[in-house]
Order: structure tokens, then C-alpha cells, then sequence
């Protein structure tokens, strides 16, 4: 036992772009701590360097083995976790890109900013391995922790405070929640593994405590996810962070939350659908509902983005309920196609919104604000940003060519193959909603094409870190719009992992 301590086997590789993004955030705090303030900004040089090795590592364990366990099984390297490490990466480069000129120009620190960030990735790329509900819940908190403090960032301005006192508050109640349902669930089970749990709750006959224990965790992770009724927190918080933090919040750190949420349905609840999928049901009708209806009215571009992605995330919520749906059938096809839909819209939906925020934090460069009225006549001052931003709402509305698209397919193949009352009921409900999300994104891209610019409206410069953001997000919402079965390959593989 003595020499199995002393020396204990690590399989380096599997946990290669962890330990390359832990060797990153010391880098860039020594870096940040050494370098005078006029070559502050090449922390962001060295945090972006940092993620693509890291991603590296990630394409070099997928074209390993990709079935690692360690740990004792309570981490695991499978495709699964290889193409979520993936696109947890590739957000976080987008975002620093978004990121460089913003902080550069603002009142900031602009190495805590991307220790913050890079402290949160890592985060993400172990909650994609967790297999173990103590892993999973300090994972969550390695990604929620950093982004209290980077959602108040704009350290004097009041809206930046209140927006991280509000996300702070909130995310604290719901991880005592959450960690309480956990606490349940151990109890009843003897065990955190989740492949574990899976094999005994299937047998628990204490269900009342057991459904107790599934529904504490659930609402822990709605909070996390911002889904109706528990996205109080996300509007004001998304308006009030600097809008790199929320186009992260939207997209990395939501995704981080849907993740949580995979693992802990998928790997430890399945055998027991039929206690949990009505409240998910519940949570996406009123997510897409509430969501859609509230941003039909807002005025402010960032705060209709953020009930859009209240909103997106009841649209992810659907496969969920189509899997548990499918599993109190005992149709497994069916549920793990349904898992494939949760993983190809995260990747669709990161590309298409961390997009749309770009656009919008190179038209506020100029103008100021973040309001519709201020995208009033874009195409006659910068055609191309227009162009762009046209092509990023038509994806979230789910037009066609463009990746929305095949992520609102699979959503609804999954609804309606899942049968039954449920299955089609969520479907038209998702239908309906989907209409109401187009009219509000298509209003904005009426407003950029058709409106009279205002008087003395200038071209928008884009910055090339900027340009390059917008460019990755692009291509990859077209081509994936053009040929489906590039992410559509990427959720199969991960499907086949499922152990729900």
C-alpha cells in the first residue's frame, strides 16, 4: 500500500490540458506580477497561447484510445469529455479574443481578468470528466467562483457591482441546494460515483427520499443554467458585466451548468426517468416561454440576448426531457439520440452567440451603448459587421443554412421521436416559441438593414483580435449550417459513452 502511495500511476496524458491550462494561470500570475503596465496586455498573449496548447492536448487525446478512467472511476476521458473539453477551449479563445481590446481600453486589471478566466476553463475541462459527485460539485464551483468576480469587473460602476452581488447571492443558495440533494443521495446510496448511483437507485425502495434528493439537485442546477423560474439572477447580471464576461456567462459558463446536468442525469439518474423528467419538462416549456415572451420587449441589445439565452437554454432543456421520456419507455435509441441533441446544440449554440455578442462589443466601441435603436442603419456604415450579425440571429432563430438549424433539428427529432403525450406537447410548444424568437431577432436585423443611420454615424473599426473572433465564429456557424455532419459526427461519438 506504502509503495502504491509513494508511487502512484498517472496517466498523464488524460489529464494533459488540465495540467497545460494549470502551468497557463501560473504563467500569466507570475507574468502579470513582473511585467511593467505598459506590456500588460501581453497577458492575453500568453493566457490565448496557454488555451491552444491545451487544445492541442485535447486533439492528441482524441486520435488516442479515448476510454480513460481514473481515478477510481470517478474521472473519465471518453469522447464525450474529449469533445466538451474541446469546445470549452475554443469558447474561452474566442472570449479572450473578444476580451483584448476591451479590458485594454477599460479600467481594468488585465492579468486578474485572464487568471480569472483561465481559473474557470479549467473548471469546465474537469466538470467534462467528472464521473463523481464530489468532483462534479468542486468542478462547478471552480467554474462559478472566478465569474462572480469577472460578472463585477467594472469595479465602479454600480450596475457591474449589483450584477455580481445578485450572481454571487444567488449561485450560493443554489449550491447549498444542490450540495444538500447530493448529501441525500449519498446517504441513500452509500456511494459519489455516478456509475455507482446508477446501479443502486435503480433498487432504492426509500422513493420518496430518493425523488426529494433528485428534485434539491435539479433546482441546484437550474439556478447554474439560468432556466424559469430561476433566472432572476441573469438579465441584470448579464447588462451589468463587461460584455465579454457575458457573451463567457452566456455561452462557456452556461454550457459548464448543461454539463453538470448531463453527468449528473445521464451517468447517475437514468434508471430512475420517471422520477425526474416532468421537472425538466416543466423547467424547458417555461424556460422557452417566459424567456421568448420577455424578450420580445426589451429595448437593450445585451438584456434581449440574455432573455435569449434564457430562453435557448429551455430549447437545450428538451432533450432532456425526450431522454427521460424515452427511457420510462424503454426506448434507448431513441434516449440516446436525445443525448447527441444536447451535445450538438451546446456546440452550435456557442458558436452562434459568442458571435453575436462580438458584434455587438465592436458596434458599442463606437457608439456606446448597447441599445437596438443604436444598430439603426448598420449596413450603410459597415455592411459587413451587419452581414455578420444577420447571419448569427438567423442561426439562433434556426434558419436555414446556418448551424441553428440542425441544432433546432435534432431538438426536435428528439421531442417528437420520445412519443406520447409529452414528447409531442414539448415539440409544439418548442415550435410555438421558436416563431416568437424569430420575430425578435429578425426585428434587429430589419433595424440594422432598413433604418435611417443616425446623423454623423461612422464606420466601426474592428480591432484584428476582434476581427479574428468574429471570423472563427463565422465559419463555423456556415459550415456547420452547409454540412451538418460535421458536429452531427462529434455527438454521435459522444453518444456512445452514455451510462445513464
Amino acid at each position: 500500500m506504502l509503495a502504491a502511495l509513494a508511487n502512484p500511476h498517472i496517466d498523464w496524458l488524460a489529464i494533459s490540458p488540465e495540467v497545460a491550462l494549470v502551468g497557463t494561470i501560473l504563467v500569466v500570475l507570475i507574468a502579470d506580477l513582473l511585467l511593467p503596465r505598459r506590456d500588460a496586455w501581453q497577458t492575453s498573449r500568453l493566457a490565448s497561447i496557454g488555451v491552444l496548447v491545451a487544445l492541442a492536448f485535447v486533439a492528441v487525446l482524441a486520435a488516442h484510445d479515448p476510454i480513460r478512467p481514473l481515478f477510481g472511476g470517478a474521472y473519465a476521458v471518453d469522447n464525450y469529455a474529449i469533445a466538451l473539453k474541446g469546445f470549452f477551449l475554443v469558447a474561452t479563445y474566442v472570449t479572450i479574443l473578444l476580451s483584448v481590446d476591451y479590458i485594454a481600453e477599460g479600467d481594468y486589471y488585465q492579468g486578474e481578468f485572464y487568471f480569472l478566466l483561465l481559473c474557470s476553463v479549467l473548471g469546465m475541462s474537469v466538470m467534462a470528466s467528472s464521473r463523481d459527485l464530489i468532483s462534479l460539485f468542486v468542478a462547478l464551483e471552480t467554474i462559478s467562483i472566478p465569474t462572480y468576480v469577472l460578472a463585477g469587473f467594472r469595479k465602479h460602476d454600480r450596475a457591474s457591482n449589483e450584477a455580481a452581488v445578485k450572481y454571487y447571492v444567488i449561485g450560493a443558495v443554489s449550491s447549498a441546494v444542490m450540495l444538500y440533494g447530493m448529501s441525500l443521495i449519498y446517504g441513500l446510496t452509500g456511494t459519489t460515483l455516478l456509475s455507482e448511483i446508477s446501479a443502486k437507485v435503480a433498487t432504492i425502495s426509500e422513493t420518496r427520499l430518493l425523488a426529494v434528493a433528485i428534485f434539491l439537485s435539479l433546482i441546484g442546477f437550474a439556478f447554474k443554467v439560468s432556466a424559469v423560474p430561476f433566472h432572476w439572477w441573469a438579465p441584470d447580471t448579464y447588462e451589468g458585466a463587461p460584455t465579454p464576461v457575458t457573451a463567457f456567462l452566456s455561452v462557456a459558463s452556461k454550457a459548464g451548468g448543461f454539463v453538470a446536468l448531463l453527468n449528473i442525469i445521464f451517468f447517475g439518474f437514468g434508471a430512475r426517468s420517471s422520477m425526474w423528467w416532468g421537472v425538466v419538462w416543466m423547467f424547458a416549456a417555461a424556460s422557452m416561454t417566459l424567456g421568448n415572451l420577455t424578450a420580445l420587449r426589451q429595448t437593450n441589445l445585451v438584456r434581449m440576448l440574455a432573455y435569449s439565452s434564457v430562453a435557448q437554454g429551455g430549447f437545450i432543456l428538451v432533450p432532456f426531457a425526450a431522454y427521460g421520456i424515452a427511457r420510462d419507455h424503454g426506448d434507448m435509441a431513441v434516449a440516446q439520440s436525445a443525448f447527441q441533441s444536447v451535445v450538438i446544440y451546446l456546440l452550435v449554440y456557442g458558436a452562434m452567440n459568442l458571435g453575436a455578442f462580438g458584434v455587438v462589443i465592436a458596434v458599442s466601441r463606437r457608439t456606446r451603448s448597447a441599445s437596438i435603436d443604436s444598430f439603426s442603419g448598420l449596413f450603410n456604415t459597415s455592411p459587413v459587421l451587419t452581414v455578420l450579425m444577420s447571419i448569427f440571429l438567423a442561426s439562433l432563430a434556426g434558419i436555414p443554412p446556418f448551424a441553428g438549424w440542425f441544432a433546432k433539428f435534432t431538438m426536435f427529432r428528439a421531442a417528437i421521436d420520445a412519443g406520447g403525450w409529452a414528447g409531442t406537447s414539448i415539440a409544439v410548444i418548442a415550435g410555438v416559441n421558436s416563431v416568437i424568437a424569430a420575430y425578435y431577432y429578425l426585428n434587429v436585423v430589419r433595424t440594422m438593414w432598413f433604418k435611417a443611420p443616425a446623423e454623423g454615424a461612422a464606420p466601426v473599426p474592428v480591432p484584428p483580435a476582434l476581427a479574428t473572433s468574429l471570423l472563427i465564429c463565422v465559419v463555423l456557424v456556415v459550415v456547420v449550417g452547409v454540412f451538418p455532419g460535421v458536429f452531427g459526427h462529434i455527438g454521435e461519438l459522444a453518444a456512445r459513452v452514455t451510462g445513464g
